[in-house]
């Protein structure tokens, strides 16, 4: 639901009743990941997509329904080879989708935080006792939350820990609590939406490659940032796409800005003076991803001069370099793509072989697993 919280902040601010189904469970092949959503107001409008057309006309009179009744449902959509009239996934996959209600309570809120870029966690029950379903808590960064899911004083700060968990972690999943707030007791499922600001992108080096890498990266949705010492270079004129333009060694911006376990950083400048401190920085810091630009001689150059700079095995075998999956780029904009792509797929596990030969689904599911309510963000 927080995919399209832009738009259902401003239903929700006109007062305006909406229902919206949100995906909260995947298995195997399914074309929308958790989290998606299709809302529906009282005119009819919808808004949003859970399966790319494929359950969208089914999905959108359940939303009719609940929207007419109040009461909240869960359903699953699948694929069904034996009846071909019946409503589900062409890819073969099934995912279950809640349909609630929105008019007042804390979703609103949760809806304007999301939309305004701040922190904001939305816990609701996706299974348990049917007068449940639905009930909504909004959790904080700071660990503060409102609402209730009904259950107890127990239950809601249990749930607002498993929230706060996925909430530092930047990851919508599923988390199961007891209903009495500990571990026994019978068994509530919550689905825990979570909006967390834009990850960084860094793109050192004001190269006319790097043009072309702003460009992908704001696609993507990546807030990203040049940085190059030269400030003939790094200028807006060059980078209007860029949310942030830097002129300082790279090295010392590195050490003195912000980055998490979302960021990606990627090296263009390809000349030593840069980026042997830049790198022997960026090794050591938990971010997503470090790649470097350079022909393999480079390369080979680069890794010796980072081990001379005390650079350990194990901090380079992090780095990406030559930066970029091998799509026989030429242009910028190509190799933009291929570096891309190689983010791309070391954020989510692709193995970057053609989906033609490779032997896993063409549609990776997302990782059920949930987060403790101990776990902090995930190493880098």
């Amino acid at each position: 639901m927080l995919d399209i919280a832009d738009e259902l902040s401003r239903w929700a601010g006109q007062g305006r009743p909406f229902a919206v189904a949100t995906v909260v469970e995947v298995e195997g092949s399914a074309p929308r990941q958790l989290g998606a959503a299709l809302a529906v107001d009282g005119a009819g409008t919808a808004i949003g997509s859970v399966s790319g057309g494929c359950v969208e006309g089914a999905v959108y009179e359940l939303c009719r329904q609940v929207l007419d009744d109040g009461r909240a449902v869960r359903e699953r959509f699948g694929y069904h080879p034996e009846d071909a009239f019946a409503v589900g996934l062409t890819c073969g996959g099934a995912l279950d989708v809640l349909v609630t209600r929105v008019h007042g309570g804390v979703v609103p809120e949760g809806l304007a935080a999301a939309a305004e870029g701040r922190p904001v966690a939305l816990a609701r029950i996706s299974d348990g006792p049917p007068g449940l379903l639905g009930r909504a808590l909004l959790v904080r960064a700071d660990g503060s939350f409102e609402g209730s899911l009904g259950a107890g004083p127990g239950a809601d700060r249990a749930a607002a820990d498993e929230a706060r968990a996925l909430l530092d972690a930047g990851r919508t999943g599923s988390a199961v609590i007891g209903e009495d707030g500990g571990r026994c007791g019978r068994p509530l499922t919550l689905f825990v939406e979570s909006r967390v600001p834009a990850p960084r992108m860094i793109v050192f080096g004001a190269i006319d490659f790097a043009t072309a890498l702003v460009r992908v990266g704001r696609f993507l949705g990546y807030r990203v940032t040049v940085c190059d010492a030269r400030p003939v270079f790094a200028t807006p004129a060059r980078f209007p796409d860029a949310d942030e333009i830097v002129v300082e060694w790279p090295h010392r911006y590195l050490a003195a800005t912000e980055v998490d376990a979302r960021t990606v950083l990627c090296v263009l400048t390809h000349d030593p003076k840069f980026d042997v401190p830049l790198l022997a920085l960026a090794l050591q810091l938990p971010v997503a991803y470090v790649g470097a630009m350079g022909s393999r001689r480079t390369h080979r150059d680069r890794t010796r001069r980072l081990r001379e700079a005390g650079v350990s095995e194990t901090e380079l075998s992090r780095l990406r370099s030559p930066i970029g999956l091998d799509l026989g780029a030429r242009t910028p904009e190509e190799t933009a793509l291929s570096i891309a792509a190689e983010i791309v797929a070391d954020r989510h596990g692709g193995s970057g072989v053609p989906l033609s030969a490779a032997a896993h689904p063409a549609v990776h599911p997302p990782p059920r697993a949930s987060v403790p309510s101990s776990a902090g963000p995930p190493p880098g």
